[in-house]
C-alpha cells in the first residue's frame, strides 16, 4: 500500500491553484447546474403571481424578503457567468483567443465582467 497518498483533497488550495481557464469551465457547468435549480424557483414565482390578484401579492412579499431577493440574487449571478462563459465558448469555437494566453485572457475577462453584472444585479435588488 502506497502511504504517500493523500488522506483528503485539500479543495480549497486544490481549486486556487487551477489555471484560470479551468476554474472558468468548472463554474460554466456549475452556474449551468444553479440555472436548473434556480429555474424552479423563478416559475414558483411565476405562477404564483400569474394566478391571481392575491397570488401576485404573495410573489411580490416572497422577493421583497431578504432571502427572497437573495434566492433571485442567486440565479441572476448564475445567469451572468453562463451567459458569459457560453459566449466565451462561442468565441473559442470560432477559434478567437483559443491560445493559451488568449484563453487566460477570455477567463479573467468573464469573471470580471460577472462581477460587474453580479454588483449591478445587487444594487438592483436592494
Amino acid at each position: 500500500m502506497n502511504s504517500d497518498r493523500p488522506v483528503n483533497l485539500p479543495l480549497p488550495s486544490l481549486f486556487l491553484n487551477m489555471p484560470v481557464t479551468a476554474v472558468t469551465s468548472i463554474l460554466h457547468r456549475l452556474s449551468g447546474v444553479a440555472l436548473f435549480l434556480g429555474v424552479i424557483y423563478v416559475f414558483y414565482l411565476a405562477e404564483l403571481a400569474l394566478e391571481s390578484a392575491a397570488g401576485f401579492d404573495e410573489a411580490a412579499r416572497i422577493v421583497a424578503t431578504p432571502l427572497g431577493k437573495l434566492g433571485l440574487w442567486i440565479v441572476l449571478a448564475a445567469l451572468a457567468f453562463h451567459f458569459l462563459a457560453g459566449i466565451r465558448h462561442l468565441l473559442l469555437d470560432f477559434h478567437v483567443g483559443d491560445s493559451l494566453r488568449g484563453g487566460q485572457v477570455g477567463g479573467w475577462i468573464t469573471f470580471v465582467l460577472t462581477l460587474a453584472a453580479v454588483i449591478v444585479a445587487g444594487a438592483w435588488l436592494w
